[in-house]
């Protein structure tokens, strides 16, 4: 079923827009009928109704979901089809995208392996150079999988000499993967199929073969939205079938522990980490690779308890250096000799002022990355933790990459920012030499944009940091733009995105601000924003719109908010909680029924920052902020577009779906309450590049209408 665009409904489904961009003119909409039930549950005393439960059901084998999915679309596609806008965004978007991007290459024996997107390219390439001085070579191209370009390459892992290369495949925006091999040399895939992996990496035990973790094949069809449990760590060995995977490691009295395997870079070890949920918490274990024999792969336990996380960063032979939060919520740096009989602690570098947000071994330095009121630092240090310098970075922005291994100095790392396109570069720890590996050419100037970053205070008195970004010649109040995540320890660091700037070329202002929930200062960053203190994301979501309003940054009818996946949980709460502040919105792919969110597929993950809908302190906490509980019927509610996809299979569909038909269903003023619905396409990795044109392109346009955004002519 693909989104259609009905010509000879659309005058049916809505009246004509008004010819002038400016101020939105009220447009009525006549949304398709929803089936309501009377279907409701006594949770803790409490009757609570569920009256589209059955818009959870699977579109792909549900007939009824999936007319009401094509109806929602029609009424959609006529109303975003006439917004003054959409063509502009969707022009400007494609030029916007259109320059030369690389991935951060990953260096294997004396290869070199990278991304490569060409400008417009549905889905990018993937290449290898011989050397540093070689020429790329395509070894990779996705665009041919599938006639939509649906079909992504999700991942990569060369082995260790770079004889062969693993990746996996995603379709559809799915989580579920593919892995299969290439020979690097010939280019030619090999026989090796894996399948039923999700939520892995990929790392090589030489050029042997791999590990990697995998969940039991679904049943009944239900591979979209049954929840995950008995994930399993097997070794594969080139040249055979899966059926003769090696299981390496499991907990069946554990099912809902999750496990994922690395490979030190000198072979010598493999980590273990075992999580119940997506908190920083994990046990660690380890396999002696040096030990192997016929016993099997025998683990010895480095952390039990699940109480802290703990990071594997590399190994110099029996040591072995650690990230940890333990004892430090803003993390430190510990080494431990791996061979003792009991393991001891040693601490090099302690907790600081500033948060690490990941560290590395490349040639005898550690670099660590810090993040300064949510932007990057990179610091030097020896391997005993002496500070011997920083890397110079050209402001306000986001490092990414430090791969490599001990031994070798050479690394490479991205930077980005706002107005910045991500940049690559390669670097030489040793001599501080870098080299500009990649440089993206631009249809804009970025000096045209200024980034700002300020500070305001929450209601409980918080001091919440705020990026905002607008042409650097603008003067007085312009609609704006306000995007948050505030969860699971994800930290929102400056970045450069199409879609933004496509807003700030069209006169408007963009903000992004760091809530609570969040790992911009660490673990009491996040536990300030989960479980009972989840009302402070909100809170201090709602207190950034007033700051931008009261500080004459948007105008009174500007104030748009967006924001996807837990962001659109908290767009959708903060629309409950404040309609009168909020003037249009975006909510995408978000949770929006906290009752029953961990029934599908990954949700039970989520009770780490959400809580357990089955305990009754947690439901009353959820039920206060559920978005699809505490709809203010008979208040004006803003314009809203939903957006969500029929593969999401991280936070199904139905979440959108029932928040949508409870929205419809309610007397919320004249503004659309609307939902486009995205087919082929998931929570939103793997999405080809004219899918997001054409998908921004719409949400840009409604939000610009409905905040008197008025897009320059073509």
């Amino acid at each position: 079923m693909n989104r259609i665009t009905a010509a000879a409904l659309a005058g049916a489904a809505i009246v004509a827009l008004a010819a002038s961009p400016g101020a939105a003119q009220t447009m009525s909409v006549d949304y398709p009928e929803t089936r309501a039930t009377d279907t409701a549950e006594t949770m803790f005393g409490e009757q609570v109704a569920d009256p589209y439960r059955w818009l959870e059901n699977d579109v792909r084998s549900d007939a009824e979901v999936a007319r009401w999915v094509e109806a929602q679309n029609v009424v959609t596609d006529a109303y975003l089809d006439q917004l003054p806008g959409t063509e502009w965004f969707k022009a400007e978007l494609a030029k916007l995208i259109d320059y030369e991007r690389f991935g951060i290459p990953t260096k294997a024996g004396d290869r070199y392996f990278y991304g490569y997107n060409s400008g417009l390219m549905n889905q990018s390439q993937y290449f290898v150079r011989d050397g540093w001085d070689g020429e790329g070579r395509l070894l990779i191209d996705p665009n041919q999988w599938s006639a939509d370009d649906a079909t992504a390459l999700a991942d990569t892992a060369p082995s260790k000499t770079g004889k062969y290369l693993a990746y996996a495949i995603q379709d559809g925006g799915s989580d579920w993967r593919t892995i299969k091999v290439l020979d690097v040399d010939t280019g030619q895939e090999m026989s090796d199929a894996i399948e039923w992996a999700k939520f892995t990496g990929i790392s090589w035990l030489g050029d042997e073969g791999f590990f990697y973790s995998r969940f039991p094949e679904t049943e009944g069809g239900q591979d979209f939205q049954s929840l995950n449990y008995n994930q399993k760590v097997y070794f594969h060995r080139l040249g055979t079938p899966q059926s003769q995977d090696e299981l390496v490691f499991e907990t069946p009295q554990a099912k809902e522990q999750g496990h994922g395997l690395g490979v030190s870079d000198d072979g010598r070890w493999a980590f273990i980490s075992s999580s119940t949920g997506t908190d920083n918490r994990n046990e660690l274990r380890v396999i002696d690779l040096t030990a192997r024999g016929s016993g099997g792969w025998q683990t010895r336990d480095i952390v039990t308890g699940f109480e802290n996380e703990w990071s594997p960063i590399a190994s110099t032979g029996d040591t072995v250096y650690f990230m940890t939060n333990k004892g430090a919520p803003r993390y430190r740096i510990v080494r431990a000799d791996l061979t003792a009989p009991t393991l001891e602690w040693e601490e090099v570098i302690a907790q600081g002022d500033q948060p690490i947000s990941g560290a590395s071994i490349i040639g005898d330095r550690l670099v660590v990355e810090f993040m300064e009121d949510a932007s990057s630092r990179a610091v030097y240090y020896d391997l005993d933790g002496n500070r011997t310098g920083e890397l110079d970075l050209p402001g306000i922005g986001s490092i990414g990459g430090f791969g490599g291994e001990p031994g070798d100095p050479e690394t490479f790392y991205s930077f980005t920012s706002f107005n910045q396109p991500g940049a690559i570069y390669r670097l030489d720890v040793d001599s501080g030499e870098t080299q500009v590996f990649a440089q993206p050419e631009v249809a804009f100037s970025p000096e045209d944009y200024a980034v700002e970053q300020v500070f305001y205070e929450s209601k409980d008195g918080t001091r919440v940091p705020m990026f905002i970004v607008r042409g650097k010649d603008s003067t007085g109040p312009a609609p704006t733009l306000l995007y948050g995540y505030g969860g699971f320890n994800i930290s929102l660091t400056p970045s450069f995105a199409a879609t933004r700037l496509a807003w700030l070329k069209a006169g408007g202002t963009f903000a992004l601000a760091n809530i609570r929930g969040g790992g911009e200062y660490g673990k009491e960053w996040h536990d300030g924003g989960r479980l009972a203190n989840k009302q402070n994301v909100f809170d201090d979501f709602i207190a950034a719109g007033e700051y931008l309003k009261a500080n004459g940054h948007t105008t009174p009818d500007g104030l748009a908010i967006q924001g996807g996946s837990n962001g659109g949980l908290l767009v959708g709460a903060v629309v409950n909680q404040r309609p009168d502040l909020i003037d249009a919105a975006n909510p995408a792919v978000g949770v929006m029924d906290m009752l029953r969110f961990d029934q599908f597929t990954a949700g039970r993950y989520w009770v780490d920052d959400y809580g357990y809908p089955s305990k009754e302190a947690d439901f009353r906490t959820l039920r206060a902020y559920s978005p699809y509980h505490n709809i203010a019927d008979g208040t004006d509610y803003p314009p809203i577009l939903v957006t969500t996809a029929d593969t999401d299979d991280r936070v199904v569909p139905g979440h959108s779906f029932k928040y949508t038909a409870a929205l419809q269903a309610a007397e919320l003023g004249d503004e659309p309450h609307l939902i486009r619905i995205e087919t082929r396409a998931g929570h939103g990795s793997g999405k080809p590049t004219d899918k997001i044109i054409d998908e921004y392109g719409d949400v840009l346009a409604f939000l610009a209408y409905h905040t008197g955004l008025e897009v320059p002519p073509q």
